[in-house]
């Protein structure tokens, strides 16, 4: 597992839309937190669809109601052998772990994938973030109002491939839980509503 006690599932190219879904509801603060500047929708849409989910990876944390209820982003630099982080978790999903947990799973994979390092941009106001990442152990550099972070990877540990298979079974039953339940929840609502 990922060290925490929360299911962050592997993403693909099938989830663009829940994707871009989640980052366009995000308040027009975080986006600017997110992304490092104020950011239009067409953006985030245009974003979303040059990921390019062949070369990084993408994770997220399904809510109740099977929606995105944060993303992270792992932009993959295979030459350098070192990769970009950037992340988001709805404001009514917070203090939850999410966000650690996102950055959990992606370094595992990261040091799986052999890379060396880990950054992570962002502004030096984005409080969240920088607890975050000093949390994580991410040396952080604040200049201009912008901070970055990096974090030296280790070398393949022990058991980090079996760590990361084991994570991936548990967002499976996660999402097939969540998904029952929310069925479950749709079958209840209707029948109540007419009684």
């Amino acid at each position: 597992m990922t060290g925490t006690a929360v299911a962050v599932q592997r993403l693909n190219a099938k989830h663009r839309d829940e994707i871009a879904r989640h980052l366009l509801q995000l308040p027009e603060n975080d986006r600017r937190l997110r992304f490092g500047q104020a950011i239009r929708d067409e953006a985030i849409r245009e974003y979303v669809e040059r990921i390019d989910f062949d070369r990084d990876r993408v994770f997220g944390i399904l809510g109740p109601a099977l929606e995105l209820a944060g993303i992270a982003h792992l932009a993959l630099a295979p030459a350098e052998k070192s990769a970009e982080l950037g992340l988001s978790v709805d404001a009514s999903q917070r203090v939850k772990g999410y966000g650690y947990a996102l950055l959990q799973r992606a370094v595992l994979h990261a040091v799986n994938l052999g890379y060396r390092a880990l950054f992570m941009h962002c502004l030096a106001e984005n409080a969240t973030m920088m607890r975050l990442a000093k949390k994580a152990g991410l040396l952080v550099v604040v200049e201009y109002g912008e901070a970055d972070g990096r974090l030296k990877l280790d070398q393949l540990t022990h058991g980090g491939a079996f760590r990361e298979a084991v994570a991936d079974q548990i967002a499976l039953v996660d999402a097939l839980l969540k998904q029952q339940n929310f069925a479950a929840t749709q079958l209840i609502a209707p029948r109540s509503a007419t009684a």
